[in-house]
């Protein structure tokens, strides 16, 4: 019996440094600031605690559709063009509300096997072309396709986000899809200052392309004036875009460019400021390899000393004309952007092309800051509340249960120092909720200690012996204790699945504080009462 109380000990005292260790680390010194600061490094603060921003942000993924199937509706006039099959129109009809559908108009049924053809070999995530009136056929992306595509934008959006947000030097930031609503991002970012810098930075596509230019660099005043010069009707594989083409001119102008970008934002390897001829700032970005090639063959065909007039290129950014340039020689894997920088735009702008174009616009559902002094004050309030509760437990314990509260105390101070010490070892962290989440563990601790000491004195009552008072008293409450404790984590459970955020701290904290109080209300506090009863004379009564 000794030696098999003397393991046990062990192993408690073992358990309990193993988990002050994931709560204190290895701390600089032993005066009040130095354990705080060795606190604060193994256990973060959230949000609602630390101050910063909270973000909920829709990612458009139509964008990605429409972008997949404008590449589609150009594949198509290619290859129609190529197979000598006669069509009148390849078009969109709806890409606001229905972006997977594209119409061929004006192939005949005699062509139509062709055009199967087409899709099935080229276009692989699309069905087979529906038949429609007027020779037009219709062509949209499997379902399977359209699901997948927004689920990898939404998975690409969260990893550029993350990119951005690594680069700016944020702490402990939280990335990470929202359960609470369809293709949203929830974003929390502790201890923010800069917010109108911050948002700029996530919100911005940064999708970098350079398309063919046409019609010379000047541009045109006005869409309308566009049209106009090439009879109401843009060239086939064009497109109109706003920008300022460069220069001193630095008004809004309008440009005939290509619809397909000769390269995109995915080409970009890598992007860094730099400064112009004049010592003005710019950027210098570079292609990988395949676009470099692709970029040099299209450059070394389309110069001022070829046949093509419209050897111009223009370099778009976020679907604006940044630049727009004659192309006097063949260019490969490098260039510039400039015009309207400065230092830190210049910087800001190669971070972003350097961590990849976001696959789809964002909107912004839900934004939040949290002051620092606010934070503060939730610390203050919360700890308090814990304290004055604790304290409260404790002393009732004690004069309810008399030496057995001493018992039920030591088990209650265990079960915090176990769940700290996982937040510690996990790099949880703690949210108001989750400090509300200890709060209930505790509770829960103490309905535990209550159910097993209520359980000993009916025992007593009834004429048992101490040790089998005790024996019986934790048998008959097991079961009570396995039962509830199960179904709240039950419930945790789903609470951190179906939940976002300080919801899901709440879960987590609450989970595993009512697994260790099943160890320490069990366990540990069957070995006080045993050890307790080893040193009693037979006979001698239990203080409970």
């Amino acid at each position: 019996m000794q030696k098999n109380l003397l393991t046990k000990s062990l192993a408690i005292i073992g358990i309990l440094l193993i988990f002050v260790y994931g709560i204190f680390g290895l701390p600089k010194g032993l005066s009040g600031e130095a354990l705080k600061n060795a606190i604060l490094n193994r256990i973060h603060l959230g949000l609602d605690l630390t101050g910063g921003m909270h973000l909920i942000l829709q990612v458009q993924v139509n964008d990605a559709v429409n972008a997949e199937t404008d590449r589609a509706v150009e594949l198509l006039k290619d290859q129609l063009q190529k197979a000598k099959v006669p069509f009148s129109e390849v078009s969109k009809p709806d890409p606001a509300n229905h972006p997977e559908m594209v119409v061929v108009k004006g192939v005949s049924l005699d062509n139509s096997a062709q055009l199967r053809n087409i899709v099935s070999d080229q276009l692989r995530d699309y069905d087979a072309p529906q038949a429609g009136p007027n020779n037009s056929w219709t062509i949209s992306m499997k379902p399977s396709a359209v699901s997948q595509l927004k689920t990898r934008t939404v998975e690409q959006s969260i990893e550029a986000i993350r990119t951005r947000v690594d680069a700016l030097g944020v702490s402990e930031p939280q990335i990470q899809e929202n359960g609470m609503g369809l293709n949203q991002i929830l974003v929390e970012l502790p201890n923010v200052q800069d917010t109108g810098r911050v948002q700029s930075i996530i919100q911005s596509t940064a999708r970098l392309e350079l398309r063919q230019g046409f019609d010379g660099p000047n541009g045109y005043d006005s869409e309308q004036a566009a049209l106009a010069a090439h009879g109401g009707v843009l060239p086939p594989g064009t497109v109109m875009m706003h920008g300022i083409g460069g220069g001193n001119d630095q008004t809004d102008r309008v440009f005939i460019v290509g619809r397909i970008p000769i390269v995109g934002g995915t080409d970009i390897k890598d992007a860094s400021p730099s400064t112009d001829d004049t010592g003005r700032p710019d950027v210098t970005f570079n292609l990988t390899a395949a676009a470099g090639n692709k970029f040099g063959a299209f450059t070394a065909s389309h110069n001022e000393t070829g046949p093509d007039p419209n050897h111009y290129l223009a370099v778009v950014l976020d679907n604006k004309v940044r630049e727009f340039a004659s192309i006097r020689s063949e260019i490969r894997d490098t260039g510039e952007i400039t015009g309207g920088f400065d230092e830190q735009s210049a910087k800001d702008l190669s971070m972003l092309l350097r961590s990849g174009a976001l696959p789809a616009s964002l909107h912004y559902l839900d934004e939040r800051t949290v002051g620092p002094s606010l934070g503060a004050d939730s610390i203050r309030a919360g700890v308090r509340a814990a304290i004055a509760g604790l304290a409260a437990v404790l002393i009732f314990m004690l004069v309810y249960y008399r030496a057995a509260g001493i018992n039920a105390d030591v088990a209650l101070i265990l079960n915090l120092v176990i769940l700290l010490g996982f937040m510690g070892y996990t790099g949880s962290v703690l949210t108001l909720p989750g400090i509300a989440g200890v709060i209930l563990t505790v509770g829960m601790g103490v309905d535990s200690n209550v159910l097993i000491f209520e359980r000993i004195r009916e025992e007593l009552r009834n004429k048992k012996a101490p040790a089998a008072a005790v024996d019986q008293g934790f048998d008959r409450a097991w079961t009570t204790i396995l039962d509830t404790h199960v179904t709240t984590i039950v419930s945790a459970i789903i609470l951190f699945f179906v939940g976002s955020g300080p919801v899901r701290g709440f879960a987590v904290t609450l989970t595993f504080g009512l697994l260790a109080n099943l160890f320490t209300a069990v366990f540990v506090s069957r070995v006080i009462f045993d050890t307790v009863l080893n040193h009693k004379q037979r006979g001698e009564a239990l203080s409970i």
